[in-house]
């Protein structure tokens, strides 16, 4: 394969064009909900808890239905519905703080529906990739788009940390409506038909579609582990809502602040998406997995023991951020493509949907679970349990097959050692 075929992949880059728009966006967002409850209610670590699980909730709901739905539709017309019902969502936020009414519940039911959205725009992305570009070209796709990611990571918290400190976070979040819709508007100009599969000889069911994408997860040696660390990261990863009010409350962090200092992860992440090919030869792609997946764990460590002033923490912090965002997109990158390479294209929807079930419900688990223990031990407490938590998915990885795999199998399904 040459190497920057895409570049030359028109719909690829109409489909690179949306999710550039509306990661920067949803990066605004991801950080002005939590700013909104703590600055603007004053939320308790116990109600940032229920926000960010009723936030992943639908995660659990949306898996439990959607695989099969995703799997028989155009997948297409769902990212670009997906995305406009966010907009829409989202901007009864800064009508609601315009009229004087916002509350925590709106906020949690806003958090709710779009992060309903959001899994099922996942999952049919995931999906839509291979059949768009061609399994060959699947490393080179999601480093692109993870890139894209890493710039949204620069840019969106730092943006909202300012917009949030010269405006307020509801005002904010408006901007990200728009960012869907644009983001829609590039979807829609995408000319490649799309196959949907020959109906099946049973008929449809949401039992029988999540027991077809469990069924492909636990008959694939690569793909199980794979599974299993999915579901141990956000189980840890949701303790980390407390991060902003850590950030601002402990380490006296401003807002402003608090946005480049997230932003710098951004900056890791461009790259680890830069390095995530050139990894992956050096190492190996399952020692690669297994590598950076522990070299991330570490770097985690350096948030909850940040301390020693605003200056010393933030530069742990900052730290923090850098790397640990550079080594777990490569990690993101490889374990995509491995997923997307092994697995036929007409189940990626199902597949993708059983990860997200489990996310969603280890991510409720996990928020809920971070909410009790800060309020009985404190948050820098909590947050060391997440960050040991986090040596979890990379020991998976080194039990499991994927520590002797070189590169990625052919899409045949033989799998290279």
């Amino acid at each position: 394969m040459a190497r920057g075929a895409l570049w030359s992949h028109t719909d690829f880059l109409r489909l690179w064009s949306a999710q550039s728009v509306s990661a920067f966006g949803a990066r605004i967002t991801r950080t002005c909900l939590p700013l909104a409850a703590v600055l603007t209610i004053h939320a308790s670590p116990a109600a940032l808890g229920l926000l960010t699980a009723l936030a992943l909730g639908p995660g659990t709901i949306v898996g439990l239905f959607a695989g099969g739905f995703v799997d028989r539709s155009r997948r297409r017309h769902i990212l670009i519905a997906a995305d406009l019902l966010r907009a829409a969502i989202l901007l009864t936020l800064p009508i609601a703080a315009w009229l004087h009414m916002l509350a925590m519940p709106q906020l949690i039911l806003v958090a709710a529906i779009a992060g309903g959205f959001s899994v099922l725009f996942d999952i049919a992305d995931h999906a839509y990739l291979p059949s768009l570009i061609g399994k060959e070209h699947l490393v080179e796709g999601n480093t692109k788009l993870n890139v894209t990611d890493s710039v949204a990571e620069i840019g969106g918290p730092a943006l909202a940390g300012v917009l949030v400190q010269l405006l307020t976070a509801p005002i904010a979040i408006a901007a990200n409506a728009a960012t869907y819709v644009i983001s829609a508007f590039f979807l829609s100009r995408i000319a490649t038909r799309e196959t949907i599969a020959a109906p099946e000889a049973e008929p449809a069911s949401w039992l029988r579609d999540l027991s077809t994408g469990a069924t492909a997860i636990f008959r694939d040696r690569l793909v199980q582990p794979l599974f299993w660390m999915g579901a141990a990261t956000p189980l840890f990863g949701s303790f980390f809502l407390l991060y902003v009010p850590f950030a601002i409350r402990d380490l006296r962090l401003s807002p402003t602040l608090l946005g480049i200092t997230i932003g710098v992860g951004g900056i890791g992440a461009m790259a680890g998406a830069a390095l995530a090919a050139p990894v992956s030869r050096w190492l190996g792609l399952g020692p690669a997995i297994v590598t950076m997946s522990f070299a991330g764990a570490g770097f985690t460590m350096l948030v909850p023991l940040a301390s020693g002033g605003v200056v010393m923490a933030t530069a742990m912090l900052m730290t923090a951020q850098f790397c640990g965002d550079a080594v777990m997109v490569i990690v993101i990158i490889l374990a995509a493509s491995l997923r997307q390479t092994v697995l036929p294209n007409d189940i990626l929807g199902r597949v993708a949907a059983v990860f997200q079930a489990a996310a969603g419900l280890c991510g409720v688990v996990g928020a809920l679970t971070a909410g009790a223990i800060a309020s009985a031990l404190g948050v820098r407490e909590t947050l060391l349990i997440a960050a040991c938590g986090y040596f979890l998915p990379p020991a998976i990885a080194l039990l499991s097959p994927l520590k002797a795999l070189k590169s990625l199998p052919n899409p045949d399904g033989a799998h290279a050692h």
